[in-house]
């Protein structure tokens, strides 16, 4: 019982926080999901939303499948590392220390008051503005003139106002310590996003690597790769009835020369934890880092063709599996 108060009070000042009595339609939705989001059981949570996604039960107790296996994680698998690195702020620290600073996004600003984002106070663009504790992608500013930034601080604010936590119910997200960066938006010589290679890493191995390809264009794609290079039958975070444009295309995508380093180094980040993925831009053969996701899609997106989620599942070992196998 006493949970279930803490719980509510937590609600009750995330609404209050966020001003919420302005949106009538976000306070809707909050009375909608809140059960989900404060009061039920994680545990039942991530069951009926891998339910929702996989259409079976999940098996928690003998997980198989690299989606039961991320799952299991979100529940048994968290440290105050996780929330470092959880943390777009937090983790530059931790990159600098393991691969050095030449890897880091140039950071321009930061701040915890969305107030400070006026044009004066930040560089000449292009640059990115973003919280450091969501999964939201951010602002691209190439063009001060262009933006209308009363919009921009309105938005800030709500999202700092917001813990992910309760929503996603991944931990990692729980205490990072909310604020503002403004960081260098990375082009490419020709202007566009360059493309980004999601680096899957099973306990401190690279085993598998997508590459988004026209991320800012209608033409996006996703294509898998092993860490050799070699193109891969199946498509994890598909489109296959959500209409999101991750799909595999037929066409090939060059194997980046930065290849080898950036399986080195996400091998580097990757060795203190039983799964993550490591996020990388190549703009004009420069590797830049872009974050560590513990819990991709939070294991609710199908492996297809379905066989591959198990295939895959196989090479996880899980931290229980390590402890009796010493």
């Amino acid at each position: 019982m006493k949970k279930i108060i803490d719980n509510i009070k937590v609600a009750y000042y995330a609404i209050k926080n966020s001003k919420i009595g302005y949106y009538p339609i976000s306070l809707l939705l909050k009375i909608y999901y809140f059960p989900s989001y404060y009061l039920l059981p994680e545990k039942m949570v991530l069951k009926r939303r891998f339910k929702k996604h996989h259409k079976r039960e999940i098996d928690l107790d003998n997980p198989r499948t690299l989606n039961e296996k991320i799952v299991w994680l979100e529940l048994h698998d968290r440290t105050p590392l996780h929330t470092i690195c959880a943390d777009k702020y937090a983790v530059r620290n931790y990159i600098k220390e393991k691969i050095g600073n030449k890897y880091l996004v140039p950071l321009y600003y930061q701040t915890k008051r969305p107030e400070d984002i006026v044009p004066e106070n930040l560089p000449e663009p292009p640059f990115i503005i973003k919280a450091n504790h969501d999964s939201d992608g951010g602002v691209f500013v190439k063009n001060k003139e262009n933006i209308e930034w009363h919009k921009v601080r309105t938005s800030l604010r709500r999202r700092l106002s917001k813990n992910y936590y309760p929503q996603s119910k991944q931990w990692q997200y729980k205490n990072i310590e909310p604020c503002i960066i403004v960081e260098k938006l990375l082009l490419d010589r020709n202007g566009n996003i360059p493309n980004d290679y999601k680096v899957h890493c099973f306990n401190g191995k690279v085993n598998m690597i997508s590459v988004d390809v026209g991320r800012d264009s209608d033409d996006h794609y996703r294509n898998w790769y092993n860490a050799k290079w070699q193109r891969e039958p199946y498509a994890w975070s598909s489109s296959k009835g959500e209409g999101k444009k991750t799909d595999p295309s037929d066409e090939d995508v060059d194997k980046p020369l930065t290849l080898d380093e950036m399986i080195v180094l996400s091998e580097k980040l990757s060795k203190p934890f039983c799964y993550v993925r490591v996020d990388w831009y190549d703009v004009d053969g420069k590797l830049y880092f872009g974050e560590l996701t513990f819990h991709h899609d939070g294991g609710n997106r199908p492996i297809l063709p379905e066989k591959y989620d198990e295939i895959l599942g196989q090479k996880v070992i899980l931290p229980m599996k390590q402890d009796e196998d010493k």
